[in-house]
């Protein structure tokens, strides 16, 4: 979905009419009409307008996090949420990537040893 379809959605979500939201952001009625007959987004310096308007992020709107049906968080982002990043994880990350590959390799080996050692500690 592209940026002005997300408005056009919220908009219907909202009941917000298209010329209400026009002088809400200060835009011609004929721009906003532009964007849904060309298929084209609003320019950038727009960005904040919309969203204040529409009472949602930047991020909501160009990436549709929360708005999309099928929009679909990025692994980095599940993890995030998962997890409580710590200056430690990132000092992992850092000495993991400063290994050679074939270290890599057998750290990642390793890893799933001791994944399969506590499982067998737990069926005990």
């Amino acid at each position: 979905m592209i940026i002005s379809e997300r408005i056009f959605k919220i908009l219907e979500d909202k009941h917000m009419s298209q010329s209400t939201f026009a002088k809400k952001v200060g835009l011609s009625a004929s721009t906003i009409s532009d964007w849904k007959t060309k298929k084209t987004n609003p320019t950038a310096e727009k960005i904040m307008s919309i969203c204040g308007v529409l009472e949602i992020t930047p991020e909501q709107l160009l990436t549709g996090k929360g708005i999309d049906e099928d929009y679909e968080e990025s692994k980095i982002e599940k993890v995030k949420a998962k997890f409580s990043i710590t200056s430690s994880d990132i000092q992992i990350l850092e000495d993991y990537h400063s290994l050679k590959e074939a270290q890599r390799k057998r750290l990642l080996k390793y890893m799933e040893a001791l994944k399969q050692i506590e499982e067998l500690e737990e069926l005990e």
